[in-house]
């Protein structure tokens, strides 16, 4: 289609001039559909509702919860004790499902996002006759009609184009306006041709008439949404973590439990009550309160990462943050401001600097006088307009960018528009045309005309014959002009747009632009760049103590994307590995993966969305956690496809936003820092509170064994007991820990191994030796309280006073081991005396509810009659606390050995 010339393009869609007839919109309309994105299949709530049930502790609990009503319908007698047990379980599932439901209820609504950057009107020649339809409507063939500040409506090849500039930054990432004719164009796609405007972009300058030649998902846009559509969401490596220990947790608690089941029933025990035996070491073993308390602690990250304006949609996504080796940055408005600013002037043969960035006109020239002409005439010859900012809004230029960059710079200098444009009215203009690369326009000015010219600094250079030196202008020698084109390469080496501005007295006829625009006068050369955002230099330099690896992605030009690099610290050697998208196209996955292995500092420039894909895939296939930053709709399939993706929130599309599993809402790169620490801080803080957790189920399985291999024929705490602990006393404590505040050098440490397991040997470890001290104190007080009885064993039954004396010393010995454990845990090294015993006071709180919901089981009849315990006596109390502080006192020792040896941190320490 780009290749036809324009006469030919209408025909070879089988239509005309005067557009498409009724019958043959019908007929169009019935074959192509309509012109929209198919709505993105959203899963039913109940559907998302019964996907929390799939959880393997989900399943295993259910599985539990079900055997157990069997087995209470079974019993002869039957035991309320069973029935409680099993309703006690079920609740905890439905307690679960229910968190999770509420955390990932917002379902992901990427299509329609997509359809709402669509416009809802277009004007159209049918029939002769123009006239506006629904973008719906429209097909194939039918003459859709342009001007400034439209959105293209569908897939087009221009017929007629007057002065037309459009912004494909939604589409290519690419932000300054692109000229667009109606003439032939020998680009391989329609995407590079000239002669095509796509659906989603912006009209800024001109007015045009164009064919469409492809509606709905099979425009441009439509493949950015096929591809955003199919790909899959990553598992983040938390997911694939709790997965992984999930996992081994139900086989553990499975096989232990059997082995007892096996174990018990050839001593005569009952077949139901060996079950049920069987069952509280299960239960015991089984984290119930895991999944509660790691989506809670998650919720608590993502209220920290709001605090400093970074939006977490998703909550394990939290943690895949503190996990990133790898984040691939767009440019435009991620590490940039997406504001043009002039920032170097060359006039009157010295350089002049310009302050200030963005469209507020609030800066400095260095030397006024010396610009002013240079200004006057660029601000003269331009179209755009610069609007002062409305309620809620910033200053924004109407028209073309790099025009208002120009119209800033004026009033830096004291130029004021309206009154320069009083004064020199336009009379005639020559508008840019991509042949001739600038723009004229005529003025009257004091009883005669001038020319003002402002283009692409050699065609404007070839047509100049003198230069402005200042009191007057002097003829260009050959020296002259070679000075002044190294100025320009210098500027353009420096990631600057560089614009040349001339003027001359009018010649002849303002219409005649062939002698308007020769023998003219150059009055210098305006550098300007899109700035980056003040803050990114300093999370760049964030990032690369932490070990993260930044690659640059972006849809411009190879010199633009490494003058921002090297500004913004992500470039600091002398040559960094510079990619197109043309060369990426020519490498298959092999050599993808060794270019990204082996370049130290990459830029991708030029890509495309299935490039920024294939990239992203490439790093994972090396086992890198993947962030993506973006902020248009061309980045939301990359977004989606990565570990994490992160959205501009104020800058970004709708569809990036909705892709992304974070947005930052003040499009700061500088959030990303703050958020992988907070990351890594979430990650260190799960691995605590797991220690946590899982040390007490030492303490709930050893004394059930204890009592198996000692011939105790009761349970020395029973599985509601377990779940009172597991639930009532430990998730607030569990929770506490997940909101200790990150160390001082977490980010200068590297990020965590991709194959680091949660549960590592570290982990493990210290699990085994709190859970094991915790333990051996427990069945201590048991035994000796039930030894010291003179009940002989075999004499005890579950309504004996002692024996409900002595499981509530169990039960109140766990809780009260627990309340000093958590302060064990806090560090890894470091006193917790030093690091400051109140440091945490939401742990210390925590735990004294724990004791005091404890207390309430003792003493209270309607609990004592649920958990069958007992009251204890102040003498009881004093005990269990002296037993419980071993934990604490054995990890000080620990850890004043470690501080003793000065040992270097063993790689998955928990800290």
């Amino acid at each position: 289609m780009q290749g036809l010339p324009a006469a030919d393009v209408l025909p070879a869609l089988d239509s005309s001039a005067s557009g498409l007839t009724a019958d043959a919109v019908h007929e169009r309309r019935a074959a192509h559909g309509p012109n929209e994105l198919p709505r993105a299949r959203r899963r039913p709530a109940w559907r998302q509702l019964a996907a929390q049930f799939t959880d393997l502790f989900a399943i295993v609990l259910m599985v539990a919860s079900g055997v157990t009503f069997l087995a209470y319908a079974l019993e002869e007698p039957r035991e309320p004790g069973t029935a409680q047990l099993a309703v006690a379980i079920a609740c905890v599932v439905l307690l679960n499902a229910a968190i999770g439901f509420a955390q990932e209820y917002s379902a992901e609504r990427t299509a329609q996002t997509l359809q709402a950057m669509v416009p809802h009107r277009c004007r159209v020649l049918r029939e002769g006759r123009p006239g506006e339809v629904p973008v719906q409507e429209l097909v194939p063939g039918d003459v859709v009609m342009l001007e400034a500040g439209d959105t293209v409506p569908a897939d087009c090849r221009l017929v007629e184009a007057h002065d037309l500039t459009v912004d494909n930054a939604a589409i290519t990432g690419e932000s300054e306006p692109v000229p667009r004719t109606a003439e032939a164009d020998t680009a391989a796609d329609t995407l590079r041709a000239r002669n095509c405007v796509h659906m989603g972009t912006d009209v800024i300058t001109g007015t045009a008439r164009a064919a469409v030649f492809a509606t709905g998902q099979h425009t441009e846009f439509g493949r950015i949404f096929r591809l955003t559509a199919a790909a899959p969401r990553q598992k983040t490596p938390l997911q694939r973590e709790v997965a992984w220990m999930a996992r081994r947790v139900a086989l553990t608690a499975l096989t232990v439990g059997l082995l007892l089941f096996a174990v018990r029933l050839p001593t005569g025990q009952g077949t139901v009550s060996s079950f049920v035996f069987a069952l509280g070491v299960m239960v015991a073993l089984v984290p119930e309160g895991l999944p509660a308390t790691l989506s809670v602690s998650l919720a608590l990250g993502v209220r920290r990462m709001a605090r400093h304006q970074a939006l977490v949609k998703k909550l394990v996504a939290v943690e895949a943050l503190g996990s990133t080796t790898v984040v691939c940055t767009d440019k435009t408005g991620t590490l940039t401001q997406a504001e043009m600013t002039v920032v170097r002037i060359w006039a009157r043969g010295r350089d002049h600097t310009v302050t200030g960035v963005g469209y507020e006109p609030s800066g400095e020239v260095s030397d006024p006088a010396a610009v002013r002409e240079l200004l006057r005439a660029a601000a003269l010859c331009s179209d755009a307009r610069l609007l002062p900012p409305a309620e809620g809004t910033r200053w924004r230029v109407l028209g073309d960018t790099t025009e208002g960059a120009l119209l800033v710079a004026a009033a830096k200098a004291g130029l004021d528009r309206e009154a320069e444009e009083s004064a020199a009215p336009r009379t005639a203009e020559h508008p840019f045309d991509s042949v001739r690369r600038l723009m004229s326009t005529v003025h009257e000015e004091g009883g005669s005309r001038r020319v003002r010219v402002k283009g692409a600094p050699l065609e404007v250079l070839d047509r100049c014959t003198h230069l402005d030196a200042g009191a007057a202008p002097v003829a260009l020698t050959d020296t002259n002009r070679a000075r002044i084109i190294a100025e320009a390469d210098r500027m353009a080496a420096q990631g600057l747009r560089v614009l040349a501005v001339a003027e001359r007295e009018a010649p002849g006829p303002p219409g005649d632009r062939d002698r308007c625009e020769r023998d003219l006068t150059l009055l210098g050369l305006a550098g300007l760049m899109d700035p980056p955002r003040e803050e990114v230099r300093a999370a760049v330099e964030a990032c690369h103590r932490a070990g993260i690896r930044i690659v640059m992605v972006t849809g411009d030009h190879p010199l633009t994307a490494e003058a921002v690099a090297r500004r913004v610290g992500i470039v600091r050697t002398e040559r960094p590995t510079v990619v197109t998208g043309a060369e990426l196209d020519q490498l298959d996955d092999p050599a993808l993966d060794r270019t990204v292995a082996d370049a130290g500092e990459l830029l991708l420039c030029r890509v495309s969305p299935e490039h920024k894909m294939r990239v992203v895939t490439a790093f994972q296939r090396r086992g890198e956690v993947v962030a993506v930053t973006g902020d248009g709709a061309n980045d939301a399939p990359a977004l989606k496809h990565a570990d994490i993706g992160v959205a501009m929130g104020a800058s970004g599309t709708d569809v990036a936003r909705e892709a992304a599993e974070m947005v930052l809402l003040d499009d700061s790169f500088g959030s990303i820092a703050v958020a992988v620490r907070l990351g890594r801080a979430v990650y260190q803080n799960i691995r605590k509170f797991l220690v946590y957790l899982f040390s007490h189920n030492i303490g709930e399985l050893v004394p059930i064994l204890a009592a198996t291999f000692t011939g105790f024929p009761l349970v020395p705490i029973t599985a509601v007991q377990v779940l009172a602990i597991d639930l009532g006393s430990d998730v607030l404590p569990a929770l506490a820990l997940g909101a200790e505040p990150p160390e001082a050098d977490v980010m200068d440490r590297p990020p965590r191994p991709r194959r680091e397991r949660l549960f590592s040997m570290a982990v493990v470890r210290r699990i085994l030796f709190l859970g094991g001290i915790q333990a051996l104190g427990v069945c201590a007080v048991f035994f000796w309280y039930v030894g010291t009885s003179g009940i002989p064993f075999a004499d005890f039954t579950a309504d004996e006073p002692v024996y409900r004396e002595a499981i509530t010393l169990v039960q109140a010995g766990i809780v009260v081991s627990q309340f000093f454990n958590a302060l064990a845990v806090r560090t890894e090294r470091e006193s917790v005396f030093t690091a400051g015993l109140l440091g945490n006071p939401r742990l210390i709180a925590a735990g004294l509810f724990g004791i005091a919901l404890m207390a309430a089981i003792s003493y209270v009849p309607l609990l004592q009659s649920v958990f069958h315990t007992a009251p204890l006596t102040a003498g009881n109390w004093a005990l269990l606390t002296a037993v419980g502080v071993l934990p604490l006192a054995a990890d000080e020792i620990r850890k004043m050995r470690l501080r003793a040896r000065h040992a270097p941190r063993r790689e998955g320490e928990v800290r």
